[in-house]
C-alpha cells in the first residue's frame, strides 16, 4: 500500500518569502547583490576618467619624471630635511593623478552597490561562524552546485573578454606598426590611447555581462530565502501570538464594540424592529448630520436586549419589517441611510417626532 508523508510535502521550501522574512534576511546581509555589478562600473568609471583626463595625468606623470632634474635633486646632500622636501613634491604632484583616480574607483563602488541594494549598513556578515570553520561544510562549499555556476560564469566571463581583447587589437593591428617611425613621445600618446579605448571595451563588455549575472544573483537569493507552510504557520503564529490568545483578545474586543453600542441605544431617536429579530437604532441631528445614522443594530437576542433598553429610556420601538431587515442588511454602524430609504425613514422619524409633541403638550 502507498503512503504518503504529508508533513515532508509542508517542509518543503515551496512559497515565495514573506516580508518579514525579507527583512529578517536583510539585517542579516542576505540580499540579492552581484559582485560583478560594483567591479564591472570601477573599471568602467575609471577608464572614461582616464579618457577624459588622460592628457593632464600623463602631462603631471612626464613632470614628475622630470623634477629631479629641472630642482636639481641629484647634486643635493642626502639628509633628512632634503628627503622630506624630495617627497613632499612628488605627493604634490601625483596627487591629482593617484587621488582622481581613487575617488572614481570609489564613486563606482558605491554606485554599483547602491544600486542592487539601496542603502544598507550591517555588521552580520563581519561576525565569526564556527560552521564557516568547519573543513566538511568547505568542502561541500567548494564542490558545491554554486561554486560549479561560478567557475562556468568565470570561464564564460574570460573567452568573451579575451574576444573582445583580440577583436580591438586586430582593429588596431596596422596603427601598432606604424609606431616604429613615430617619436617617443607620439609613441607614449598612441599606446595610452589604445590602451585607454581597450580597456573602455573590455569595461563595456564587463557591465554588460553583469546583468544577466545579476538577474541569476536575484533567482538563486529568491530560491534560498524560500519558506515552507510550516515556516509561514510558525512565523505567524510569533507575530500574531498564539490562537488562544487571539481569539480571547478578538473576544474581548467584540465586547467592548458590543458595550459601546449599547450605550448609544438609549441616545438615539427610534428602534425599528422586525419585530423579534432585526433590531436598528438610528439617530438624527439636523445640524450635524446630512441624513439619519445607524447606532445599533442586533438580531435575535441582541435586539431583544436593544428593545429592553429602549423602553427603559423611553426611546420610541417602532415595528417595520421591511425597512428594519433592509437597514440590517444595508448597512453598517455608523454609516448613513442611503437617498432610496430616505422617504421611508423620514416617515417613522415624522411619526415618532410627533409623538413626542403629542406628549409634550399632554
Amino acid at each position: 500500500m502507498l503512503t504518503l508523508d504529508l508533513q515532508r510535502f509542508a517542509q518543503e521550501k515551496t512559497e515565495k518569502a514573506t516580508p518579514k522574512r525579507r527583512q529578517d534576511a536583510r539585517k542579516k546581509g542576505q540580499v540579492a547583490r552581484s559582485a560583478d555589478v560594483p567591479s564591472s562600473l570601477i573599471f568602467l568609471l575609471v577608464f572614461l576618467f582616464l579618457f577624459a583626463a588622460g592628457g593632464a595625468i600623463a602631462g603631471d606623470i612626464v613632470r614628475l619624471f622630470r623634477l629631479p632634474f629641472d630642482e636639481g635633486w641629484v647634486l643635493l646632500e642626502v639628509t633628512p630635511d632634503t628627503v622630506q622636501e624630495i617627497y613632499g613634491e612628488v605627493l604634490s604632484h601625483s596627487a591629482f593623478a593617484v587621488l582622481s583616480v581613487m575617488a572614481a574607483s570609489l564613486a563606482a563602488g558605491v554606485l554599483g552597490n547602491y544600486v542592487q541594494i539601496g542603502a544598507l549598513f550591517t555588521t552580520e556578515p563581519l561576525k565569526v561562524k564556527v560552521e564557516r570553520l568547519n573543513p566538511v561544510q568547505g568542502a561541500k562549499r567548494i564542490f558545491s552546485k554554486r561554486a560549479l555556476v561560478e567557475f562556468l560564469k568565470s570561464l564564460l566571463k574570460f573567452v568573451i573578454v579575451a574576444a573582445v581583447v583580440i577583436l580591438v587589437l586586430q582593429h588596431n593591428f596596422e596603427d601598432m606598426f606604424k609606431l616604429s617611425r613615430v617619436p617617443v613621445g607620439g609613441t607614449a600618446a598612441a599606446i595610452g590611447k589604445m590602451l585607454v579605448q581597450l580597456g573602455l571595451f573590455v569595461a563595456l563588455t564587463l557591465v554588460l555581462l553583469s546583468i544577466p549575472d545579476y538577474m541569476y544573483q536575484r533567482y538563486d537569493h529568491e530560491k534560498n530565502i524560500r519558506m515552507s507552510k510550516q515556516d509561514i504557520k510558525d512565523e505567524l503564529k510569533k507575530t500574531e501570538g498564539p490562537p488562544e490568545i487571539k481569539n480571547k483578545m478578538k473576544q474581548k474586543q467584540r465586547q467592548m464594540a458590543m458595550q459601546r453600542m449599547m450605550q448609544e441605544v438609549p441616545k438615539a431617536d427610534v428602534i425599528i424592529t422586525n419585530p423579534t429579530h432585526y433590531a436598528v437604532a438610528l439617530k438624527y441631528e439636523a445640524q450635524e448630520m446630512d441624513a439619519p445614522q445607524v447606532v445599533a443594530k442586533g438580531t435575535d437576542l441582541l435586539a431583544k436586549r436593544m428593545r429592553e433598553l429602549a423602553e427603559a429610556h423611553e426611546v420610541p420601538v417602532m415595528e417595520n419589517k421591511p425597512l428594519a431587515r433592509t437597514l440590517y442588511e444595508r448597512l453598517d454602524i455608523g454609516e448613513t441611510v442611503p437617498p432610496d430609504l430616505f422617504q421611508a425613514v423620514a416617515e417613522v422619524l415624522a411619526y415618532v417626532y410627533r409623538m413626542r409633541g403629542t406628549r409634550r403638550k399632554s
